[in-house]
């Protein structure tokens, strides 16, 4: 007896963001792939509760299957209606069909298009007990025991009432003779997972929800083009940002613009807010800076839970502080465009984590949301994770503002930490004796990598804030062993929080270039303590000023780095700033490669990325842009291996119908092989595809380093930057809890730690410039997945 497939449905709900699609297409593959039959729900609970009509529902739910290759269905031919947006149109077979069943080239490319696909609407039918015995019976109708929700928390909170009353309403349905007896025992259950999506990411359960990255990198993008008019004119903006009563976007958006003052749920200002900001707006353009730049949240209110409007502010700005001021909503532009690379790639991994908790699910266990927690894709009970965010909502209108920043959890804590570091122009708000000052020096090393300026700011602004001396040294070790050296005024570094590259200059020099030289300025600075921001050489140069401290009495002070590379390859860190900036190049790169591949046709690009001996940004680029297959260091580059994946290529093309239009990516690090470059995989595709597909060369190189940082680096690199910054304050001039002070900072399952520099090198691979944990690589698994090699 041939074992029963299960059919799961996918829908979107409330506010639409980007990821969603993302999020769609993994479940769908990986569904197929599990050989399920997957179903897509248009206009969320409102199609689930319109259903298909009086369409015929037989064992295909009324579609034809266009193309099948080893008994998985390949297209029902809606995709392209979906894509191009005439699902709806009055001659379209699909305008008053809601429950629609799809294949697996149907949600080819949807992992980079913005919004949702398969729409989205807010239904009041839903809400009441009848439209769910509609949609209870559309299901069952359609055969279908397992959905999946993407949205917000009341879309999720309505998949919960769902599954809490399916009992009930299978057996009125079964009462009033709409479903049969068999049909009543077979849907005695309903599987049901959850995905957040929102770009306000204001579920306290769970780090960061789909769409808010993206959310904020537009929140990011038209703030620094703010900036530079604001500088222009020497004017105020007051920028509006969604997020409802989450003031998470403001927040992070204020820290990575480098913003003057925020307004934002949890934490509202003090009682007499216009003098606390009009004294430091007045401060900040007495040390002579032409712009200021105000961000409040929609739902910012006083102390008495009193609105806080944008007009507000401008009135004090304008009236008080005689500045030319504009107010600038952002609006709906924060929910639009393409998704950024972490909103892919955290959609798809939560997408595959979706399925596998329906695929595991029984009648004995909990609905679950699909969330991350210390950096890792998790389960949460739906329930729960609800009740704890009304909890949030509960503490503002109490005005428990302490518990509302508690329950907003400890990333938005040191979010705000870093804010006012970054924001206050006075230190005496933090008085310290002449003896507890410092002389800390600031460096750049290794190659340039997104944020790291954005971490030199706020190690400068953070020595400013507590009284010590920030002493920038251009040009890494080459301009230190010159005495490059030079102290850092509040307004040097206002522009560095948006700035890519390096200000201060670096290079790949290590300090045993000149041992005495370093030494002789370190002492003629008289500098009390170290902050290196870099990669591997970042790392190896703390390790050799910590190993000669027995020669040369200048190298007994506290030193730290701070990991900054694209490359993402230092022992213990599961990230390193500039990750998500060469991540964003590389999806944005190749989605116009991908554009230029579809438009020539049966075309496949080989795309060379760089990452040292570390195929990660190879890896997790090709999850976020759906790669055919990718080349790594770690696994090399074989013949057999080769002509494997050729094969496969051949068969995939050849697989699709005639008048297709959609070119293929294969991504190699830089170092995947010595004998098998890109360039050279490039040629051999191209020759062996014959007259199936031809192939073409193309190096990103240089340009993951990026040009604007994201705002995520920007954010992450000042975080750690004020913990370096603390950890040298701490252990500079005392006893230290380590012998010798010497450290790195590393952020690891979602927790910063300061480990000692001994401990970081009992986990490097010095050969290869990585760490001996490649964490990372099942990921690999599902690059093979999504792109169909198992299925072919």
């Amino acid at each position: 007896m041939t074992e029963k497939r299960r059919r799961l449905a996918i829908l979107t709900s409330g506010g639409d963001c980007a990821g969603m699609n993302a999020a769609v297409c993994a479940i769908v593959k990986l569904a197929i792939f599990n050989k399920c039959e997957a179903y897509v729900v248009r206009e969320g609970y409102s199609g689930l509760v319109k259903g298909n009509g009086d369409y015929d529902m037989n064992q295909d739910g009324g579609q034809k299957c266009e193309r099948m290759v080893n008994n998985v269905p390949l297209s029902y031919g809606c995709g392209d209606m979906f894509r191009l947006g005439d699902v709806q149109a009055s001659e379209s077979e699909y305008s008053e069909r809601y429950i629609v069943k799809i294949g697996w080239d149907d949600v080819r490319g949807w992992e980079g298009m913005g919004g949702t696909l398969i729409g989205t609407a807010r239904c009041k039918e839903f809400r009441e007990r009848d439209g769910r015995l509609r949609a209870v019976y559309n299901l069952i109708h359609n055969g279908i025991d397992s959905l999946v929700v993407i949205g917000g928390d009341g879309s999720l909170t309505g998949a919960d009432i769902l599954r809490q009353e399916w009992p009930n309403l299978v057996d009125s349905l079964h009462s009033e003779g709409r479903i049969s007896d068999e049909q009543a025992r077979e849907f005695r259950h309903l599987h049901i997972a959850g995905l957040v999506g929102s770009i306000d990411n204001d579920l306290t359960s769970t780090e960061l929800t789909i769409g808010a990255s993206t959310a904020l990198q537009r929140i990011s993008e038209s703030l620094d083009s703010i900036e530079s008019t604001a500088s222009s004119h020497s004017r105020a903006f007051v920028v509006e940002v969604m997020g409802r009563h989450c003031g998470w976007l403001a927040l992070m958006a204020g820290i990575a613009s480098g913003a003057d003052y925020i307004f934002i749920p949890e934490r509202p200002p003090p009682e007499d807010w216009r003098s606390d900001m009009r004294e430091l707006l007045l401060k900040s353009r007495a040390m002579g800076k032409r712009k200021t730049i105000v961000i409040v949240a929609e739902g910012a209110t006083d102390r008495d839970l009193q609105p806080i409007k944008a007009d507000m502010i401008a009135e004090v700005l304008s009236n008080d502080l005689h500045l030319d001021t504009r107010v600038t909503t952002l609006g709906h532009t924060q929910r639009g465009g393409r998704p950024d690379a972490n909103d892919r790639i955290l959609a798809t991994l939560q997408g595959i984590e979706a399925l596998k908790a329906i695929l595991e699910d029984n009648d004995t266990k909990p609905s679950y949301i699909i969330g991350n927690i210390g950096g890792r894709v998790c389960r949460m009970p739906l329930r729960e994770s609800i009740a704890e965010n009304q909890k949030l909502a509960e503490a503002i209108s109490e005005r428990r503002f302490e518990d509302a920043m508690a329950l907003r959890g400890a990333d938005f804590r040191e979010g705000i930490k870093s804010f006012l570091y970054n924001s206050t122009v006075d230190a005496s708000v933090n008085p310290r004796t002449p003896s507890e000052l410092l002389n800390i020096g600031i460096m750049h090393m290794g190659a340039p990598s997104g944020g790291i300026n954005a971490a030199a700011r706020t190690a400068v602004r953070f020595c400013l804030n507590r009284g010590h001396r920030p002493l920038l040294i251009q040009n890494g070790f080459r301009g230190l062993i010159k005495g490059a050296i030079h102290e850092a005024p509040w307004l040097r570094v206002d522009t560095w929080a948006t700035s890519g590259g390096s200000e201060l200059g670096t290079n790949r020099i290590l300090p045993e270039e000149n041992y005495e030289a370093v030494a002789e300025q370190l002492e003629k600075h008289n500098i009390d303590a170290l902050l290196i921001i870099g990669g591997f050489e970042a790392f190896l140069a703390i390790k050799q000023l910590s190993e000669k401290r027995s020669e040369h009495a200048a190298f007994r002070i506290p030193m730290i780095a701070l990991p900054a590379t694209l490359s993402n390859n230092l022992p213990l860190n599961e990230y390193t700033v500039g990750t998500y900036t060469s991540l964003n190049t590389l999806v944005s790169t190749c989605d116009m490669i991908t554009q230029s591949a579809s438009a020539s046709r049966n075309r496949v690009f080989v795309v060379e990325v760089q990452g040292g001996q570390c195929g990660f940004v190879a890896v997790v680029g090709s999850l976020a842009v759906a790669a055919t297959v990718v080349y790594t260091p770690e696994d090399g580059v074989a013949l057999d291996r080769l002509h494997k994946d050729i094969g496969f290529m051949r068969r995939r093309f050849q697989a699709d119908p005639e008048d297709a239009n959609d070119g293929r990516l294969v991504i190699c690090n830089e170092r995947a092989s010595s004998v098998y470059t890109a360039q050279t995989l490039a040629h051999i595709y191209g020759e062996e595809g014959h007259a199936i597909f031809d192939s073409r060369y193309e190096r990103l190189s240089h340009i993951l380093q990026g040009g604007t940082p994201s705002p995520l680096d920007r954010v992450y690199a000042s975080r750690l930057a004020v913990r370096c910054c603390e950890f040298l304050e701490e252990h500079a001039g005392a006893s230290a809890a380590w012998d010798p002070p010497s450290a790195m900072i590393t952020l690891r399952l979602g927790e910063i730690n300061i480990l000692p520099i001994s401990k970081i090198v009992e986990h490097a691979d010095f050969e290869n410039r990585t760490g001996k944990d490649i964490w990372w690589a099942p990921l690999k698994d599902y690059v093979e997945i999504i792109s169909g090699q198992p299925i072919m």
